[in-house]
């Protein structure tokens, strides 16, 4: 079902799986359109749905990846390219190695940069240099964080180093084989070089991200909910399953 909320349009699927291949059909329709586009990408378990769906588009010549553009939105820091909870290695698994996309043309912020001040610094500036995304993806933390700009009392700007949320920490312990494990920093892009993207896609599944999800389309704009400034963006489209839509679907009409 589809909803059109201010500036929002919000896409409620029944499960997991029609909110991947939405998401991929809206990837796909943009690459299709714009062959060159500079597509902003996403890590975590919410995206791989997608990703997986868009290599089966691609095996099936539904898609053509070979002038596609990608930059993430952060990496853990510091942390080897090599190491399997990498964001570097999370995309070449579930999407750069089984597609025909250039490894020249995708971008991953270094988690092994010497300077994490100027690999911040020269990221935006290789965003800027391809005339900025033009469709983000987007997770959502259950704390309302996206990319790693985590609640704060203000809105950072530009890609940035920083610590991670206690809340975050232990959301991804999964991932590791323990909390302590699990890096305590990241560089992400500001809430600035998310909003310069021409379009926005964020995906949210499961019950834990329902609150997030009410408090960013309904609640203040406030970087104590990062996601919240979407209702700020132009042209922003949220998909959720059932189970993260279910604080709002009595206010959507």
């Amino acid at each position: 079902m589809e909803y059109q909320l201010n500036r929002i349009r919000i896409w409620i699927e029944d499960d997991y799986a029609a909110l991947s291949k939405r998401a991929a059909d809206i990837i796909k329709n943009q690459v299709d359109a714009m062959p060159n586009t500079v597509l902003g990408l996403a890590t975590g378990s919410t995206p791989e749905g997608t990703y997986s769906e868009l290599v089966r588009l691609y095996k099936t010549g539904a898609v053509d990846f070979s002038k596609v553009v990608s930059f993430n939105l952060d990496e853990y820091f510091p942390i080897k390219k090599t190491n399997e909870q990498s964001y570097y290695y999370f995309m070449r698994k579930h999407l750069f190695d089984n597609v025909n996309i250039s490894e020249a043309n995708t971008h991953i912020p270094n988690g092994e940069a010497e300077d994490r001040v100027a690999e911040c610094d020269a990221y935006d500036k290789k965003i800027a240099s391809y005339g900025g995304v033009d469709l983000q993806l987007l997770g959502i933390g259950g704390n309302g964080h996206i990319g790693f700009n985590e609640p704060s009392d203000v809105f950072v700007a530009g890609t940035h180093h920083i610590e991670l949320d206690a809340s975050t920490i232990e959301a991804n312990a999964r991932f590791f084989a323990s909390t302590e494990d699990v890096p305590k920093h990241s560089l992400t892009m500001g809430i600035r070089t998310i909003m310069s993207a021409k379009r926005i896609l964020l995906l949210a599944s499961g019950s834990g991200k329902a609150e997030a999800i009410h408090k960013t389309i309904f609640g203040d704009i406030t970087p104590k909910v990062p996601a919240s400034v979407l209702q700020l963006h132009p042209d922003a489209t949220i998909i959720l399953d059932k189970e993260a839509a279910r604080l709002i679907v009595g206010k959507l009409s």
